[in-house]
């Protein structure tokens, strides 16, 4: 019988998950599943964030020096830049769009506002504490955070993805410009640990389907109430159209006019990065897997995805970037304010500054929407009116910021020539039995 393709063995392990969580939620296996199905979600992406540092050690400083052109890099990089900005822009185009039109916010009711407030207001509180601290720092202070004092330290947390990437990439121009025969033993090195890590990333799929059924089943056990859900509906529905018109219609779109590859090729190619990043929602903890889908089954060469699926995954962030709009939107709307034009300008410059700024783990967007309200004078506290229906819209929206990646890295890879046909990596390559 012929093997079940990846996407959909991951996909059958969330609908497991899913429906797993149900029976145990309804039959009070809440503690039995926190003690002994939960711990098997968590190693899953614990496995995927142990690799993502030195995958991104060991690809970047790959991929540069095999460049051999410091003014290749600069190109690649302002390419990059350029696209992942313009992306972000039309992902908060499109949720003012339809936030304004739909209007989610207009007719909450007082009760429903209290409540809401009232059960998730310390939540609340935690994220506005955190990004106090953010909005207080100098303006200088992101440029201060990009250069590390100890690289060890800065690699010993994934939040610190970019001083990571500034060092490697500051290691690899240094690599370029030494003598290539003093230079080669080191970049043998990192190419040979390129490759074990690629490997290991092929042997931690295979828990992949077993993974995401753990994760979604501890997500419905542990779901608070949801008697308050349906006031929330309409917003979800607003984020998740949105997200939805970005994952399904824009990027294909971009792939399709730029790099001429079918609607089937992209969506198929990139789907188990799409339902790991549901999964996990986490950016970081999806980059092992979306680097070896964009490679092997979209055909970006590695020089291409180690330089600029690594930037994405820090910097890029639409799916959150839209959903910041929205939410502050409809925040606005549950407190009766108008928003002119120039507080939806301020949102769209806000938010594009704040994606670039926000981690690559769970729920970082909500410390960088406190700062977007801050500039447009929304209360700080209507955080509260959204944090119920967070989790599961945070999992979508990284989809959208996987997804976003992936398209960037075809249209830059297509735009320096190096674009080519997929080639799949097997997992038993270079094996010989003995």
């Amino acid at each position: 019988m012929k093997k079940l393709a990846l996407h959909w063995q991951i996909l059958l392990g969330m609908v497991l998950g899913v429906g797993f969580g149900v029976l145990a939620s309804s039959q009070g296996w809440g503690d039995f599943v926190g003690d002994w199905i939960k711990p098997f979600g968590t190693i899953f992406i614990n496995s995927l964030k142990l690799i993502a540092v030195p995958l991104i050690v060991a690809s970047l400083i790959k991929g540069i020096t095999d460049l051999q052109d410091i003014s290749k890099l600069s190109n690649m990089g302002v390419r990059t830049i350029g696209l992942y900005i313009l992306t972000t822009i039309i992902a908060i185009v499109i949720g003012l769009g339809i936030v304004n039109i739909v209007g989610p916010g207009r007719g909450l009711d007082q009760t429903t506002r209290d409540n809401l407030l009232n059960d998730f207001a310390a939540d609340a509180g935690a994220r506005i504490t955190d990004a106090s601290a953010q909005a207080s720092a100098g303006p200088l202070q992101a440029l201060v955070d990009l250069v590390p004092e100890n690289i060890v330290a800065a690699a010993g947390n994934n939040g610190n993805m970019l001083q990571v990437i500034f060092f490697v990439i500051f290691f690899a121009v240094g690599l370029i410009l030494i003598d290539p025969v003093k230079a080669k033993p080191v970049k043998d090195f990192f190419d040979g640990v390129n490759e074990v890590v690629l490997k290991l990333i092929d042997l931690i799929m295979l828990a992949a389907p077993f993974g995401v059924f753990a994760l979604l089943a501890a997500l419905v056990v542990e779901a608070p109430s949801k008697d308050l859900f349906f006031a929330l509906l309409k917003y979800s529905a607003c984020v998740l159209g949105g997200l939805g018109i970005m994952v399904f219609i824009v990027y294909p779109m971009m792939v399709r006019v730029f790099t001429g590859r079918s609607y089937g090729s992209f969506m198929s190619g990139i789907s188990p990065a799409q339902l790991l990043a549901f999964s996990t929602s986490s950016s970081a903890a999806t980059l092992p897997v979306t680097m070896e889908r964009v490679e092997e089954h979209l055909g970006v060469d590695e020089e291409v995805t180690s330089f600029v699926l690594p930037i994405g995954a820090t910097i890029n962030m639409d799916g959150t970037s839209l959903y910041q709009a929205v939410a502050a939107v409809f925040i606005a709307q549950a407190y009766g304010m108008q928003l002119d034009l120039g507080d939806q300008l301020t949102i769209i410059t806000t938010a594009l500054a704040a994606s670039i700024g926000s981690a690559a783990v769970p729920g970082a967007g909500m410390v960088m929407l406190v700062i977007v309200l801050g500039q447009v004078g929304i209360p700080e506290v209507g955080l509260a009116l959204i944090f119920a229906v967070d989790r599961p819209l945070d999992m979508c929206r990284t989809v959208a910021n996987v997804t976003g990646d992936a398209t960037v890295a075809m249209l830059v890879g297509k735009s320096v020539g190096k674009l080519r046909e997929p080639k799949e990596r097997k997992l038993d390559d270079y094996y010989v039995e003995v």
